[in-house]
């Protein structure tokens, strides 16, 4: 498996109105919406990336403030999170326990109003955005946890350089060193083209082509057979 990775969303988090209980909640993760230039690539979560992560259901996923170990919140497995995917994305709320009165006074004074999240990629694709810029589209994985965080600038961008070095049959120093003056370009013109086969709905982020790994793989295997 993968280095876990985190990515912040657009979304803010916020309190939520329960009975008796300090719940704070929002999304965690947007789909098809474009990232920040990651040091040389953006990247947007495909629709289905929580989908095998859902479909185990969310297996040891919880809820942690700034991703600190320290700070638990919730967790699927006490009932204290939940989790829900929708058409714009993974949202969560999650039960404070009384010891993080602090945590729910922070959100609801407006002092923390981000969320993060981590989680293992198990596939994702590259490709290039309509203005020739690299984009990692990621297709599947698994939700490690979600947060509110003071600060979610997250640029742990390593893994992402070792999947294209992986995809492209370059070395991750070649990689690196294309990243640091936005080269990495170069690299995706070393694949076979890509079929594009969809395009993002309405309303769900920028209109940058999806990549299709059963398209391409398909491609490959007919240029293989004699």
């Amino acid at each position: 498996m993968s280095t876990a990775e985190r990515r912040s969303a657009r979304g803010l988090v916020e309190v939520r109105a329960t009975t008796g209980q300090m719940t704070i909640g929002g999304y965690a993760a947007k789909f098809n919406k474009l990232s920040r230039n990651l040091g040389g690539f953006v990247e947007r979560i495909d629709p289905g990336f929580f989908a095998k992560s859902e479909g185990d259901g969310w297996p040891e996923a919880m809820a942690r403030y700034n991703h600190d170990d320290d700070f638990l919140l919730g967790t699927i497995a006490g009932g204290t999170l939940r989790l829900v995917v929708d058409g714009v994305g993974l949202d969560y709320s999650a039960d404070l326990p009384s010891a993080r009165a602090d945590v729910y006074e922070l959100v609801q004074r407006g002092d923390v109003t981000r969320s993060s999240f981590a989680f293992y990629t198990f596939e994702d694709d590259w490709s290039m955005t309509d203005q020739g810029f690299p984009l990692r589209t990621l297709l599947s994985g698994q939700l490690v946890d979600v947060a509110p965080v003071n600060t979610p600038a997250y640029l742990d961008t390593d893994t992402g350089l070792r999947s294209l070095a992986e995809h492209a049959g370059a070395t991750v120093e070649e990689v690196r060193a294309a990243a640091a003056g936005d080269g990495l370009a170069r690299f995706l013109g070393r694949t076979p083209a890509a079929a594009v086969i969809d395009m993002a709905p309405a309303g769900q982020g920028d209109p940058h082509p999806l990549v299709s790994l059963r398209q391409r793989r398909a491609d490959l295997l007919r240029r293989r057979t004699p």
